[in-house]
C-alpha cells in the first residue's frame, strides 16, 4: 500500500502541475479553459466543481490528466464547437506563436519542477552520489552475463566513449549506451564495444545488477533455513577467507571457486569471534552453499557535497539538463530492435513494485524530481495526442502558413490516440500480468 501511496502522491504531483503549465499560459492569452482534471474522467468523475468556467475534477483512472481548451481538438475529441465560427476565447483563434507557447507549458512546469526540486535538496541535505573512483577502488564485480560479454572481475572503467563518469549509478547507464568502453585490467589499458544483441542480453537478464562493486569483506548477514550452509555450521557474522586451502580475497572469488565443486565436499576457513574455524560442507549443483552476504554499505561509497543556494542552482540545472540527455539516449536505445530494451519499457504500474516499501521524503522528492524530466521528454516527442505533436503541427504552420483542416486534425489526433492509448494498454497489462504472477504462482 504504501508503494502504491508513493507513486499516487509523485504522479499527483506530476499531472497537477504538468496541465497547470497549460492552464497558466491559456490564461495569460485569454484562452477559455474548459477543464482541468487530475486523471482520466472516462464516463464519470469522482470529484467535480465549476469555477467560473471551468470545471476543476478528479478522475477515476490514473492515466495522467488533462486541460480542456475552448476551440482546441484535444483527447476529449470533442469536435461540436470546431463546426461554429472561432470565438475571441478560444484556443483556435489565437496566432500560432501563442498556441504554441500554451502547448509547451506543460512540458516548461515539469523542467522547472525537477530544477526546483534539486535545488533545493542540493541546498540541504546536500548532492549525493555514489563514487564511481571509491566503488572502483578494488575493481568490479560482474554477473555471469556480463563476464559473457567481455568484461571480468576485477575491471576497473577507464573512460566510456572518452569520458569517466564520476556517478556510479549514471556509469552503469553510460556502459549500456556506449560505443565504446575503455577497461583496465591487470594494469593494462582494454577496449571493449558491446554489440546491441550483448546489451539486449545484459537489460533483459541482470539490469543494473551485471556490476557491482568488488567486496573484500565476505561476511554472512543470514543464512537460510534448511540451507547447505545451515547444516555445515556457519552462523551470521562468520567471514569466509578460504577454501580447500585456497586464500579467497574478494567474494567473487568465492563464487568461482564454489562453482569448480558442485555436488562435492569442500572445507572453509572461517574467522569467528578472532578465531579461525574449519568447517566442511557440501556444494549444492548450483554452485551455492544459501547464505545472504552483507552488502555493501551506501555510506562507505557515497559523496556528499554540501552546496549553497548560489551553488546548488547552477548544479541543479546541470542535473536536470544531462536527465533530459540521459532520456534521449534511453530512448535511441529502446528504438534499437535488437537491444529488446521495449520489453522493458514499465507502467505506473511496474514502477511502483520498485519504490521502496517505507515513506522516505528524501527519496520521493528526487524520484519526481527524475520522473518529470522523463515527463517533459516523452511529451516533447513528436506523436500526435502528445504535446510534442500539437507543437510540430503549429511550428509547420508558422513556417508554411498553411493549416491543417478540422477533419485532418481530427484524423491525426485519433491516429495518435490510438498508438498512446495501445502503448499504455501494453505497458499496463504485461505489469499487471506480472504482478499477478508473482502474487499467486
Amino acid at each position: 500500500m504504501i508503494q502504491l501511496a508513493q507513486i499516487l502522491f509523485i504522479l499527483s504531483v506530476l499531472v497537477i502541475l504538468h496541465e497547470f503549465g497549460h492552464y497558466i499560459t491559456a490564461k495569460m492569452f485569454k484562452v477559455r479553459v474548459e477543464k482541468f482534471y487530475l486523471f482520466m474522467d472516462a464516463g464519470f468523475s469522482l470529484v467535480k466543481k465549476k469555477i467560473g468556467d471551468t470545471e476543476w475534477g478528479i478522475g477515476w483512472l490514473p492515466l495522467g490528466g488533462y486541460v480542456k481548451l475552448s476551440g482546441m481538438i484535444d483527447e476529449s475529441m470533442d469536435t461540436d464547437q470546431m463546426n461554429t465560427e472561432p470565438q475571441p476565447w478560444e484556443f483556435r483563434s489565437k496566432p500560432a506563436w501563442q498556441r504554441l507557447i500554451i502547448m509547451l507549458g506543460g512540458i516548461v512546469v515539469n523542467i522547472l519542477l525537477a530544477w526546483f526540486i534539486y535545488t533545493t535538496m542540493f541546498a540541504t541535505v546536500g548532492q549525493k552520489y555514489v563514487s564511481s573512483e571509491v566503488v572502483q577502488k578494488n575493481g568490479l564485480a560482474f554477473g555471469e552475463i556480463g563476464k559473457s560479454v567481455g568484461f571480468q572481475d576485477g575491471d576497473k572503467i577507464i573512460s566510456v566513449d572518452g569520458k569517466f563518469q564520476p556517478k556510479f549509478n549514471w556509469l552503469i547507464i553510460d556502459i549500456l549506451l556506449s560505443e565504446n568502453i575503455a577497461l583496465e585490467r591487470n594494469g593494462e589499458k582494454i577496449n571493449i564495444s558491446l554489440t546491441d544483441e550483448q546489451k539486449g542480453k545484459i537489460i533483459s537478464t541482470e539490469g543494473k545488477n551485471f556490476v557491482q562493486a568488488r567486496l573484500t569483506n565476505i561476511s554472512i548477514d543470514s543464512i537460510t533455513k534448511n540451507s547447505l550452509a545451515e547444516k555445515a555450521g556457519l552462523q551470521k557474522g562468520d567471514n569466509i577467507i578460504g577454501i580447500n586451502g585456497t586464500k579467497i580475497t574478494y567474494f567473487d572469488e568465492l563464487g568461482a571457486e564454489l562453482s569448480k565443486h558442485k555436488k562435492d565436499t569442500v572445507s572453509l576457513e572461517v574467522t569467528r569471534n578472532n578465531s579461525i574455524v574449519e568447517i566442511k560442507t557440501l556444494v549444492g549443483e548450483d554452485g551455492k552453499l544459501g547464505f545472504i552476504q552483507n552488502s555493501m554499505n551506501k555510506d562507505d561509497y557515497q559523496v556528499i557535497n554540501k552546496l549553497s543556494i548560489g551553488e546548488a542552482m547552477p548544479a541543479a540545472v546541470k542535473e536536470s539538463w544531462q536527465l533530459l540527455v540521459y532520456n534521449v539516449k534511453q530512448f535511441k536505445l529502446i528504438l534499437s530492435p535488437k537491444t529488446e530494451a521495449y520489453k522493458q519499457v514499465q507502467s505506473p504500474v511496474g514502477i511502483a513494485r520498485r519504490l521502496p516499501d517505507t515513506w522516505d521524503w528524501e527519496f520521493i522528492w528526487n524520484f519526481t524530481a527524475l520522473f518529470s524530466i522523463g515527463l517533459a521528454f516523452m511529451n516533447l516527442l513528436p506523436i500526435p495526442g502528445l504535446d510534442g505533436g500539437h507543437a510540430l503541427f503549429t511550428i509547420v504552420e508558422m513556417i508554411t502558413g498553411k493549416t491543417l483542416s478540422i477533419k485532418a486534425a481530427e484524423r491525426v489526433q485519433t491516429f495518435g490516440m490510438i498508438i498512446l492509448l495501445t502503448l499504455m494498454a501494453l505497458t499496463f497489462g504485461k505489469d499487471i500480468y506480472q504482478l499477478v504472477v508473482d502474487k499467486f504462482f
